[in-house]
């Protein structure tokens, strides 16, 4: 097997820029509110938490969207050096209307449940299921999405 990148996704740069401007202006204008007109102290604590914690969000997303996914034979990776999963590991791959899944992505099933981590605007993983997508065009994922499709088909026919 071979380290050749397959195919790559990564977040365009105007999805990148509208995607942490509007949860930055969330944060602002829910930090300007709470200070400009106080309500009562615990919608002035909701206020204020809310929104420092969308221009964290906000920061964590530019960060995140910085790096690419990489999808080879054997492995799909973040170029932080994150595995994904190991591609004999993928049970299923879900595109469908109502699948709980990123915008313009899709959602994996891993046979084997990995630590739960969150890149926002670029993939997450809550135990088996893995979710690739948000700010990154919706062809690549697509593309990244059949390709995988076709290898776990390809494995499942086994040898011939």
């Amino acid at each position: 097997m071979t380290d050749e990148v397959l195919v790559t996704v990564e977040a365009s740069g105007l999805r990148r820029i509208m995607g942490v401007a509007m949860l930055a202006v969330i944060g602002v204008t829910l930090l300007y509110v709470a200070v400009a007109t106080p309500p009562s102290l615990a919608w002035l604590v909701f206020l204020l938490l809310v929104g420092l914690a969308a221009l964290w969000l906000s920061v964590r997303m530019w960060q995140a969207t910085a790096y690419q996914i990489e999808l080879t034979e054997e492995v799909l990776r973040c170029t932080d050096g994150t595995v994904i999963a190991q591609v004999a590991d993928i049970e299923t791959i879900d595109r469908g209307f109502f699948a709980f899944k990123p915008s313009n992505g899709f959602l994996i099933r891993s046979s084997t449940p990995g630590a739960r981590i969150w890149l926002p605007g670029l993939w997450w993983r809550a135990g088996r299921r893995i979710g690739i997508g948000g700010v990154t065009p919706g062809s690549q994922t697509k593309t990244m999405s059949e390709i995988l499709a076709a290898m776990i088909a390809k494995r499942s026919m086994g040898p011939l």
